[in-house]
């Protein structure tokens, strides 16, 4: 049993003993707490991590995402106020929008602006440029990009292997810039030294985490005029899903892409923005002049 494991037993054990809860109520909560460890995949959770983790429960019922944000801010209280954390990342955590399920997307131009934010004549920027290619050329997720190994990456292929949830791994191809981007950053990369084997570390040569890439697309997406509330790492990925699906990509290969398990997952980027359907319509109905 790992130490998350440990103390998710350790609070709904205290659930029943301090404050009566229902077997029912602790078997939900139990189930609730172990898929948010399986999402977050590592002991110690942050707030970039739980902000993915609720917003992958955009579809599922207001009442069943209340239950699961509950437990995850009961958890976190907990182990605060039983000395195993000092800090509570679930303190701002809130419920995620459901836009008419129609994933938030940015414009491509938007996107292209974002990702071409960075100076890439500093070592720093020289990452976060190829890194912000990544995620948005593959779609990828934030964990998947920092889980990334410089074997991962076959740049004569111009292809990477991700490894996504349940450690199951797929081969994405990369595009021209995010190819151009990883050649430019990798001499910096290795003279940061082989204390990793990460694709994407910090000037000390450690492996990224997930809050360090959040922050990097917030302050892109600032330099690049957009509001930093609005975008991070899954609004990259659900931008890239759109913009595949309304330049005629096919649904499964996008799919594949992205990593869904389930096709119905992907088929939510199916449903056009206003913008392109009225796009549509102007180049195809005879009444449309």
């Amino acid at each position: 049993m790992t130490i998350f494991e440990q103390q998710i037993e350790e609070f709904v054990a205290a659930l029943a003993v301090e404050r009566g809860f229902s077997p029912a109520t602790i078997d939900a909560y139990r189930r609730d707490l172990t898929q948010y460890r399986r999402h977050v995949g590592v002991d110690h959770a942050d707030s970039a991590s739980i902000d993915d983790f609720v917003t992958s429960l955009i579809d599922l019922a207001p009442t069943t995402v209340a239950r699961k944000i509950a437990a995850i801010r009961g958890f976190h209280r907990f182990l605060v106020a039983e000395g195993l954390r000092d800090d509570d990342p679930s303190g701002l955590v809130a419920a995620p929008k459901r836009p008419d399920a129609i994933p938030k997307a940015l414009d491509i131009d938007a996107c292209i602006r974002l990702v071409e934010s960075p100076d890439a004549t500093t070592t720093a920027g020289s990452r976060d440029r190829a890194m912000l290619e990544v995620l948005y050329g593959t779609g990828a997720r934030a964990s998947e990009v920092v889980d990334l190994d410089l074997r991962d990456v076959d740049l004569d292929d111009a292809t990477a292997v991700l490894t996504g949830k349940g450690n199951k791994q797929r081969m994405v191809p990369l595009g021209g810039p995010a190819v151009d981007a990883i050649t430019r950053w990798l001499p910096e990369r290795l003279e940061l030294g082989p204390r990793e084997d990460a694709l994407f570390v910090n000037l000390r040569g450690v492996r990224l985490t997930r809050q360090t890439v959040f922050d990097i697309v917030k302050k892109a997406a600032a330099r690049a005029g957009l509001d930093p509330t609005e975008v991070s790492p899954h609004v990259l990925r659900h931008s890239a899903a759109t913009h595949m699906i309304e330049a005629g990509a096919d649904i499964r290969s996008v799919q594949e892409m992205l990593g869904h398990a389930n096709v119905s997952t992907t088929q939510v980027y199916t449903r056009v923005t206003p913008r392109h359907l009225r796009e549509i319509y102007l180049e195809a109905h005879p009444r449309s002049q």
